[in-house]
């Protein structure tokens, strides 16, 4: 393979690497709906946002699903980053629902 061949040949990687980036963050904004919707009946149900036994389902569920070559730790590791990142979202949900509460 020569050098330009070799740059094509980046090229066409990178670009599947970008398309699948922006599948990705479809997925995560989906996700990120569900999430919202889990936040409202969280707080109609005074719930807590922090479900640590929730957590461990979904690990074990991304984990036991992984096909590879991401490792087991690698999956976990990327969805405590989610979790982390949807928690914030609910978190922020709620606060905002809550400053919307005219006072009694």
């Amino acid at each position: 393979m020569t050098q330009e061949e070799g740059m094509a040949a980046l090229g066409v990687q990178r670009r599947q690497i970008d398309s699948i980036d922006v599948e990705i963050v479809k997925l995560l904004n989906r996700r990120t709906l569900v999430v919202e919707e889990i936040g409202r009946i969280k707080r109609e149900f005074d719930l807590p946002i922090y479900e640590p036994r929730r957590e461990d389902d979904v690990f074990r569920n991304v984990t036991e699903n992984n096909g590879g070559p991401l490792s087991a730790e690698g999956v976990r590791r990327v969805f405590e980053r989610i979790i982390d990142e949807m928690r914030n979202v609910q978190r922020d949900r709620m606060l905002a629902q809550q400053a919307k509460k005219p006072e009694k």
